[in-house]
């Protein structure tokens, strides 16, 4: 029985990562994982956080260090200076906050717990730190604990947890385990917990609050008996309502620096499954072997993509963002295949296919999932397959899935962009008719047989769709964030007319290139802008296009200097709508010299990492820099790559200019590092910028290579001279996607000054 569980074990942790062609990486003789810092992004707007997970984890043990505020997504925030403890729950690089869930703190003294007032960040029993004595490393976190003198140590398998706590003498050390702790205050609707014995308790919690129905189960067990007190009781929240509380107060004796552990598993299912995955994961009390397991895990991660540069801090700042760009979509299936699925019932499935959760599509389909398809495609066709199995146990495909809950965040429906580009690349590993035939589900207005709540379902199944496709066009006084959500559906029924035709449905795919189309609609030539349409077919008045009022207004955290360039499918016809190369040039050039003001009522804080009204910090404007390359103005692109590779991605808690989101932040800075970034996924196209390492080796499937050598690179030549594909000469800025799957190298020479690279030679007359 036990070699079945260990087998399980390598299973989970290998053979479903991004890195999963490199998990024997005790052999890998190059440690990349030194290259990686947490701390990048848990402070500024990042919203990262630094406990220790394994890539794509089910569990995200962690220290808590803030309850409320944007800044505590993800519990922990690098300028603040006291711990409350540590969940096993998180989010990471989210603008939204969940999760926090089962709160455990070592204690010396009388334990205390109130008085517990909702509007402090902190509880009763914080303990101050300092970053001095604390560490973070893939698979790994450490602090020490001032007020208590206790050193905390966590490591994590892809299921379970374990703590190694050590502490001074005392006859009063203990634990509190907080039930009815989350993040941001959760409404917690149910809360059980059992002690089964002097060294084990379980339990289960059901919260109410983005996931509005997050169910997560425990099981924790703990090296040294304990005795315990249990508090159930109330107490009153701002508004005066009546909260329940639920602690567990754990007290044993300790002698001297004597080590006492706790493991926990957690399962989405019931507390039988975080028992199996605890003990499947984590047989016996050894926390250096999960401690090396996870490294290695994290190691073969890294190691598929090897970068050669003169300056260390690139390398930090590279291995760092593979780092993040592999710590969601988050594993959702037990050891013993069970899963929560999308209706929110128990599903028997196969832990060698297993079910993931957190996709924040909006963010991802632009760079981390056309990431994957190069460096893991088969890791990417299994989250496109557990998409499409939550359409079928929900109704419709989920916009952004937290816990198998349907939270109607952001727009679009960008699981049709997945798909396109994983037929497009030769990556389908899904049936390609029930994948379009879920694509033609969700792009039309149809809110029959969804399970979600009833306050999420507009947001899902917006109106939006229905003037989408009734009307041809989606009038700004009906509708909110109508330029952004048409803009979005364009590019996404140009995905679907991909997949009808590869269906063989040409009519559908001859009625879905029309709506590709539509984004025509809503450009101003008068203003050279795109802006609202009202039903009666006037423009939006008054307009401004600096202005910004935060989810309310007719564009989707931005404003039109950002979205008026949300054509990646038809950028030749963008051009055209502008006037032309020369038009389209100057008007983009524009963007980077507008003044960076942004005004209006409530200014959306997403518009960050300003370059101009070019906005880094948030996923509409990351296509945009390479647009220059269809218009014959290469230069442009690379020297706007290198300045935000330079400028806005620091080895520091405050190094990026926005939320992470998920890997998106991460995976941009990925691709154009190396030197390319695809513009319009379900286009099997790639951008050429300007790479900033001497050389990028990407270890693909199958045993080959794509490397890309940068000659005469510094940091003063920023632009390209020549390139040469496999050694003939390649005189256009793009790259197909064959040509790095099939293995090969691009060498690019670079120099100091702008050339003419790239540019189409005119035609003569």
């Amino acid at each position: 029985m036990m070699k079945n569980a260990v087998a399980v074990v390598v299973l989970g942790i290998c053979g479903s990562v991004f890195c999963a062609t490199s998990c024997s990486d005790k052999q890998t003789e190059k440690d990349y994982t030194v290259y990686v810092n947490p701390f990048i992004g848990t402070g500024g707007h990042g919203h990262t956080f630094p406990g220790p997970v394994t890539p794509h984890g089910m569990i995200q043990p962690g220290p808590d260090t803030r309850i409320d505020g944007w800044d505590a997504c993800s519990g922990y925030y690098y300028e603040d200076s006291t711990i409350n403890g540590f969940s096993h729950t998180h989010v990471s690089g989210t603008g939204c906050a969940d999760y926090g869930d089962f709160l455990l703190m070592p204690t010396v003294g009388e334990q205390q717990y109130d008085p517990q007032d909702y509007s402090s960040q902190t509880l009763p029993y914080a303990s101050a730190f300092s970053h001095e004595n604390e560490v973070a490393v893939p698979g790994y976190y450490s602090v020490f604990l001032d007020r208590y003198q206790v050193k905390a140590e966590l490591a994590a398998t892809p299921r379970a947890a374990i703590h190694r706590y050590t502490f001074p003498e005392s006859d009063k050390s203990g634990f509190i385990l907080d039930l009815d702790y989350s993040i941001q205050h959760q409404t917690n609707l149910d809360m059980q917990v059992e002690v089964v014995s002097d060294t084990e308790i379980r339990g289960h919690k059901l919260t109410e609050y983005w996931a509005f129905d997050q169910q997560l189960s425990f099981y924790a067990k703990f090296s040294k008996p304990f005795t315990y007190t249990i508090v159930r009781d109330t107490l009153a929240d701002p508004k005066g309502k009546m909260q329940p509380r639920c602690k567990v107060l754990l007290n044993f004796k300790t002698e001297k620096d004597e080590q006492v552990l706790a493991k926990v598993g957690i399962s989405a299912v019931d507390m039988d499954g975080a028992q199996k995955n605890l003990e499947a994961e984590i047989p016996d009390w050894d926390f250096e072997k999960v401690r090396s397991d996870a490294h290695d895990a994290w190691n073969g991660c890294l190691s598929k993509i090897d970068v050669s540069a003169k300056n260390e801090t690139d390398k930090t700042i590279f291995y760092t963002a593979m780092y993040h760009a592999a710590v969601s979509p988050n594993l959702f299936t037990d050891v013993d295949g069970r899963y929560l699925g999308m209706d929110l019932k128990v599903h028997q499935g196969d832990a060698g296919k297993p079910v993931y959760t957190i996709f924040s599509l909006w963010d991802t389909f632009r760079a981390l999932h056309p990431l994957y398809s190069i460096i893991d495609p088969q890791l990417n066709n299994e989250f496109i397959n557990s998409l499409l199995l939550k359409n079928r146990e929900g109704g419709i495909f989920p916009m952004w899935d937290l816990a198998s809950n349907y939270t109607g965040t952001m727009i679009g429906y960008h699981a049709a962009s997945l798909i396109a580009d994983a037929y497009a690349k030769g990556n389908a590993d899904f049936d390609l008719h029930d994948a379009y035939k879920a694509c033609l589900r969700v792009a039309e207005y149809d809110t029959t047989g969804i399970k979600c709540p009833a306050a999420v379902l507009p947001h899902l199944m917006p109106m939006a769709k229905y003037y989408k496709n009734a009307l041809g066009y989606i009038p700004c006084d009906l509708e909110n964030e109508s330029v952004a959500k048409a803009l979005e559906y364009a590019y996404d029924d140009y995905c679907i007319s991909v997949l009808a035709e590869a269906a063989g449905d040409y009519r559908n795919s001859e009625k879905y290139r029309k709506f590709a189309k539509a984004y025509t609609l809503y450009f101003d030539p008068s203003t050279r802008f795109m802006r609202g349409v009202d039903s009666k077919g006037n423009w939006r008045t008054p307009f401004n296009p600096k202005a910004s009022n935060h989810r309310n207004d007719d564009y989707c955290e931005g404003n039109a200097w950002q979205w008026s360039w949300f054509v990646p499918h038809d950028v030749e016809g963008l051009v055209e709508l502008m006037g032309g190369e020369d038009a389209f040039a100057g008007k983009l050039d524009s963007l980077f010299t507008a003044d960076s003001t942004i005004e209006g009522e409530l200014v959306s804080a997403d518009i960050s990492g300003l370059i101009g009204q070019y906005a880094h910090g948030n996923e509409p404007s990351h296509h945009v820099i390479h647009l220059y390359n269809y218009i014959n103005r290469p230069w442009k692109t690379q020297e706007l790559v290198d300045r935000v590779l330079k400028e806005q991605y620091r080895n520091a808690p405050d190094g990026l200019s926005g939320n992470e989101d998920c890997g998106q932040m991460s995976a941009w800075y990925i691709l154009n590092s190396m030197g390319f970034y695809q513009v319009c996924p379900g286009k099997p196209v790639y951008s050429i910028g300007r790479p900033i390492f001497d050389k990028a080796e990407i270890r693909l499937e199958d045993g080959k290579v794509f490397s890309v050598v940068t000659e005469n690179n510094s940091p003063e030549n920023k632009y390209i001279a020549s390139v040469l594909l496999n050694g003939q000469p390649l005189n256009k800025p793009f790259l197909n996607h064959r040509d790095i799957a099939e293995g090969g190298t691009l060498e690019i020479r670079m120099t100091g000054q702008p050339t003419r690279w790239g540019v189409k030679p005119v035609k003569a007359e």
